[in-house]
């Protein structure tokens, strides 16, 4: 079998399989999507918690789709399959042998970073075809210096940083390693300043929408990191970071165990090649623990879902002269379990648990707030989740205008949905209606 057919093989399964089973077995979307379908419905340059690319992507799709579930797990797995194809090429410039390419990111299907958790589309995914493609352009400026590349890792860095803040860790990693090469050179590469300017004119409107909004995304992001006063939290933190980081990479190492003969490597410390690979995987996660230790921030495990997209590559590269061909088939073997179990795992979770969010009736209330108060509901207020959910599945989408109460002929809930529905989940949150 050709490496083309079998990539296609991998990415087409992989985009079916994790689209079905989110679309069979949920009964509702998950919080996220619901969040940035609610900021979609009346999208501006950023929101109380982060910048606005992932609303705008998926009011695009509710634009195409409408209110079909199955579009936005669909839409996820689009920014999934497309990164590893994306890294799938960067590692045609690293790898010798053409039939490692493929395992490169077969081995990224150990990660539940890219599996179980990519039904849920948010600012965690949104960012992963962009890391993938910044890293790919950053090379491309290395190797070829042309104004193009230079432009187009602008553009994606600024996109990334749409995406969610903790882009600009891969952004040091690159900025780290482009300074490394200016060095050794001996001369600068003026192509940098045409990334500079790039990346500034994608993220105007959204800084100037952070002066006027008093840098709300900031508050936010420092308000969900910060733990408890305690010096203890410079040392806990980032232990506690560390353990989960080599928790979520277990089958990860698994599968290397079974694909690499002699954990030996002929490469050099000098090496351009290892060094960049290592500015874009390791250096990003190194900053994120110093961050962790200075400060004493709480690092969420999801946050660094794009930070492993180059790990299956660069344990490669370094290994490539001891990968055992014979262990090959059982590497494969233990891939299709992983392959198999991570899905199995989420259906099973899905269907055998009723407390979900994504078990909440979100349609079912949606059409009883209809049947009470007719089909033409302009706007909802409220949180994300109960005023979300109302927004996508109502057929009228009103728009979601936050916690504004100033409407004309509203109709208010102090605890939505309220208790005389057929339908009642007892939540202390208020949501407003205007028809």
């Amino acid at each position: 079998m050709s490496e083309n057919k079998k990539l296609f093989i991998f990415l087409s399964t992989h985009l079916f399989v994790w689209t079905l089973v989110p679309a069979i077995s949920n009964h509702n979307l998950p919080l996220d999507v619901i969040e940035a379908l609610a900021w979609g419905s009346n999208l501006e340059w950023g929101f109380s918690k982060h910048p606005p690319m992932s609303a705008f992507t998926v009011e695009l799709f509710h634009y195409i789709f409408g209110s079909q579930d199955w579009a936005y797990y669909l839409l996820s797995q689009i920014f999934v399959v497309f990164s590893f194809y994306i890294i799938y090429q960067l590692a045609k410039n690293f790898l010798q042998n053409k039939s490692y390419l493929i395992i490169s990111i077969l081995l990224l299907e150990s990660i539940a970073f890219y599996n179980f958790n990519t039904p849920e589309f948010n600012v965690n995914v949104c960012q992963l075809p962009f890391w993938a493609l910044s890293i790919l352009y950053a090379w491309r400026c290395i190797k070829f210096n042309k104004f193009l590349d230079y432009a187009l890792l602008g553009l994606f860095m600024g996109l990334g940083i749409l995406s969610k803040y903790l882009f600009l860790y891969l952004i040091i990693g690159i900025a780290i390693f482009f300074i490394h090469t200016f060095i050794k050179e001996k001369k600068f590469r003026f192509g940098s300043l045409i990334t500079t300017f790039f990346f500034i004119i994608i993220l105007v409107p959204h800084l100037i929408w952070m002066v006027n909004n008093d840098f709300v995304t900031i508050a936010y992001g420092l308000k969900r990191t910060a733990g408890e006063p305690s010096s203890l939290n410079h040392v806990i933190n980032p232990l506690i970071f560390l353990a989960k980081q080599i928790g979520i990479l277990g089958l990860f190492f698994l599968m290397i165990y079974f694909l690499v003969d002699k954990f030996k490597t002929k490469i050099k410390s000098n090496d351009p090649k290892l060094l960049f690979l290592i500015s874009v995987t390791i250096v990003p996660i190194f900053f994120v623990f110093l961050t962790s230790l200075f400060l004493g921030s709480r690092i969420r495990t999801m946050w660094t879902t794009p930070f492993y997209l180059t790990l299956g590559l660069l344990t490669l590269y370094i290994f490539e002269d001891y990968i055992n061909k014979k262990k090959l088939k059982n590497f494969y073997y233990l891939f299709i379990f992983i392959f198999l179990l991570s899905p199995s795992f989420y259906l099973y979770v899905s269907i055998s648990k009723d407390n979900k969010k994504t078990d909440y009736p979100g349609n079912a209330i949606a059409k009883e707030i209809e049947a009470r108060f007719g089909k033409n509901i302009k706007k909802v207020s409220g949180d994300e989740w109960h005023a979300g959910n109302l927004s996508y599945h109502l057929q009228s989408r009103p728009a979601w205008v936050g916690y504004k109460h100033d409407f004309n002929n509203a109709v208010c809930f102090s605890e939505f949905p309220p208790k005389d529905f057929s339908i009642g989940i007892p939540k202390k949150t208020e949501v407003c209606l205007e028809k």
